[in-house]
Order: structure tokens, then sequence, then C-alpha cells
């Protein structure tokens, strides 16, 4: 995920009101949480829902004074929970270790198959070869017991890379990532880290004259073929990054092009979809999907400032449980330039859904960074700035959409065993894979534990309730 400069943000606003709740046409838009500094500022990666219902979160900056190496005042990040109404728990504060060892300025978070959270720190880590430390691989349990799992940039050269974003956990139980810079040719790899702990570079970009292949990677997923895809944001042919696939034994095939590419996800229909900052009909950026034979289509094209639509989107999008797309537009919109949340079809039929700012002093929030929809129906999501102190929001958006189970992961063979997140989900009598009955345990109200049937099929998951049913938001995908 890309970092706001905040020496370039000319929103400046004195803030001093409470939460607030605002309505736009069909929509509902409510802050949840205000930061203010000593609780976090400036939030980044997506909200996590967590097993045991709540949400999971990190604040690039804030949180207790200590001595971060980058400056500036902002502190070096949090880790925090929060529950569905909003109530906000710090869970760690980085760089609280000698020569911030922990790690500062936390960019991603994932809840993996073990119930603990896994995720980066851009800078910090047990290396003080170059910046300060170039940053960290973490777990931390719910409980905010935070261990340090490998520090970059403790080869020479850096070539085991720096600054680390985004990180998964494939099907292989192994996490996965990229680190925007370093490796063998300074311009980013990536990576793999085995359960019990081992780092490996899978690949370096830049291999190649020209680097074709991209340089500074900044996502990463799995999709249900089995191989990974992302986006790099330099180089390329036209030298505004790529969308390339890679398998996990570490062979890269550059796909396409593009210009400022964000963040990818796989769609309910098979394809890839996602944003980039640049490029389209007025270089402000698209949203595109790439279709499983490999065809590229641009859905729309952002029409840049004062425009509705948006401008540069800094994030990618997500398919909400009704089949459209969900994203936000970072810096743009009508109102002081403050971001928008749209809504996409397959098709491209687009619909601005909310502008932000729309309040005085944007106690709204300004920058809102990639949605994410929770079993409750609701999509959760944050602002970079703005709030009662400007230091950003956690804030929902009511689409009127019902609750759903989520599978966790949305593909896997017959045998694996797979988390069903939910809602109310004691008292469950049957979980089926498109109409195939599975071997299942209720562990919470929120989770099941279930193992995927032998002659499942691709399609969606049922779980069968004493108040009815209900049914996963994606397809199941058998690969």
């Amino acid at each position: 995920m890309r970092k706001l400069n905040f020496s370039n943000i000319l929103l400046i606003f004195s803030v001093f009101c409470a939460a607030t709740t605002i309505a736009a046409s069909a929509q509902t838009i409510s802050t949840l949480v205000n930061f203010n500094g000593t609780n976090g500022y400036q939030p980044g990666s997506p909200l996590v829902q967590s097993t045991d219902g709540n949400f999971y979160g990190v604040t690039y900056y804030g949180g207790t004074p200590t001595s971060c190496p980058l400056g500036g005042g902002y502190n070096c990040g949090t880790v925090f929970k929060m529950t569905a109404a909003g109530e906000l728990t710090t869970l760690y504060n980085f760089c609280t270790q000698a020569k911030c060892s922990d790690g500062g300025n936390p960019d991603s978070l994932i809840q993996a198959s073990d119930g603990n959270f896994y995720g980066t720190t851009f800078i910090g880590g047990a290396s003080t070869a170059y910046c300060n430390g170039c940053g960290t691989i973490f777990r931390i349990t719910p409980s905010g017991n935070l261990t340090t799992l490998h520090t970059f940039c403790l080869q020479a050269g850096c070539t085991d890379g720096e600054k680390p974003d985004e990180l998964i956990q494939a099907t292989d139980g192994n996490f996965y990532g990229v680190a925007s810079l370093g490796g063998a040719y300074h311009n980013g790899s990536v990576f793999e880290l085995t359960a019990a702990g081992k780092f490996k570079t899978l690949y370096d970009f830049c291999a190649q004259t020209n680097c074709p292949d991209g340089g500074l990677p900044v996502s990463l997923m799995q999709a249900s073929d089995g191989n990974l895809y992302g986006t790099t944001y330099y180089s390329g042919a036209y030298n505004g990054g790529t969308l390339f696939q890679i398998t996990l034994g570490g062979k890269l095939t550059t796909l396409f092009s593009l210009h400022k590419p964000n963040s990818l996800i796989q769609g309910s229909d098979g394809a890839l979809y996602g944003t980039t900052g640049a490029g389209g009909n007025a270089d402000h950026g698209i949203v595109f999907r790439v279709s499983p034979a490999g065809k590229l289509t641009t859905l729309h094209s952002f029409c840049g400032l004062n425009c509705a639509t948006g401008d540069s989107p800094g994030a990618g999008v997500i398919e909400g449980s009704d089949g459209n797309l969900y994203g936000s537009a970072g810096l743009a919109g009508l109102t002081y330039y403050a971001g928008a949340l749209f809504e996409i079809t397959s098709s491209g039929a687009f619909h601005t859904l909310y502008l932000f700012c729309s309040l005085d002093n944007c106690f709204d929030g300004w920058g809102p960074g990639q949605l994410m929809q929770a079993t409750s129906g609701t999509f959760y999501g944050t602002t970079s700035g703005g709030g009662t102190s400007n230091h950003g929001t956690v804030y929902t958006l009511s689409e009127g959409l019902s609750p759903f189970v989520s599978a966790r992961p949305s593909f896997g063979a017959a045998g694996q065993s797979i988390t069903i997140l939910g809602n109310n989900l004691t008292g469950a009598t049957s979980v089926t894979f498109n109409g195939t009955p599975a071997t299942f345990t209720v562990v919470s109200d929120t989770y099941i534990q279930v193992t995927v049937p032998a002659g499942a099929t691709t399609g969606s998951i049922q779980v069968t309730l004493s108040s009815g049913m209900l049914f996963s938001n994606l397809p199941f995908r058998i690969p």
C-alpha cells in the first residue's frame, strides 16, 4: 500500500466535533472511531474480521510516545482491536523495544490459520545498515503478544529486500509477500516465509534488461489456480508498473504493463479486478478486469479533480455480497478533493456512493483506503485523515445488504480444513459445499471449522441455522 506524504497535504482543518452519522441517498456513513494520535494516526491496510467477531487493524503512525527513527513527531504506529460497535483497544505500540528492533510503521495485517495475526512494518528491525532498519515481519496474538519473525536487510546489500508491503498466507500454509525495495537488483522482491519461520527470496525484480518485469512491487494475492498474482508500481514497458503472475516456486510471468496499478482481487466469475492510479482517458486511473482467458478490459476511467467519480485511486476494489465491486478514490471528489466511495458492476456501470468532507471540518474523514465487507453485510473502511482530531477515522457504509458467511480461504481441495466466518452461528445444523454435505464443528458464535468434502464442486457454501440459511458471499472454488 502506498504511503501518504503529509508534507504534501494541504488540508489543514480546525476540528472539535464528535462522531456523526450521515445519510447520502440510500447509503449511510457512520463514524465509529476518531483517531487522536495516542490511539493511532493514519490507519492503513483494510480491517480484518477475526474469528472472535472483532475487527483488527494497524495505524501507520501514532501510539504512545516513543523515539521513532522516522521523525516528524508521528510516532511509530499501532495494532488495534475494535468491536463491531466501535470500541477500540490498542494491542501494541511499535518501537517500544530498544533501537526499534520490533519495527515501526506497520503496513499490513492478516489473520492466519493458527488464529494469530501476521503483518509487516515498513521500518525498524534489528538491522541498522540503512534507513534506521528496513522493516520486519511480525506475529501478534489476539491479546497483543508480538514476536518479530524476520528483519529485512540483514544480508549484505539488502539482498533479502527492504520495506515490505502486503503479506498473505497461501493454501500451502506458508506466508508470501513483497518487499518494495532491496533485493539483488534493488528494485524489490517476492519472498516466502514458512510456518516454521524460514525466509526465502522467490524473485528479484528488474532481473531483465530495462526492467520489463517491473520494479517496486506493491501487492500480492493467490488465485484459485494456486498461482500468486501481484502488481509493481514502476518499470515495465511504459515505466508505470506491471501486473504479474508468479508460481509458488518462483517462476514469474509479466502479464500486462499498466500505470500505477494497486492491489488485485479474484471475482466470483474467476476474473481479476483492480484499479490504477494513472492511465485511462484522462490519465487519472481506471478500474479494470482481466478475464480468465487473459483479456484486459477497462471498466471505468476516472475523470480527475473536481469530478464526482474521483481521481487516482490508491487502493484496489473488493467484491460485495451483491456481486458488485466497491472501492475508493483516495484524493478526489467535489469537496476539498477529500476522496469518494464508488460502486461498479462487472460490466462497468459506475455509481458514486459518497464524497468525503461532506461535513464541516471533514469530521467524516478524508483520504479513504480499501474497504472490507463484514459478514453482517456492512462495509467497514478507514480514512487517513479527518475526524475530530484530523488523525483519521474508522467508518461503516451500509448498503442494506444481508448477512452472509465467508470462507477463509475461499478455495481449497477435498480434505482441507477451512474456517467459515459469520454471526450467530451457534446451533448450525448443516454445512454444504454447492450441495455436498461437509463435516464441521461450531467453534463459537462467530466461526465454524469445516473440512472440504470429497466430491464438492465450485459453488456456494450454505450454512443451515434454526433461523434460516446463510450463503457465502463468494463461490468456494475447488482448484
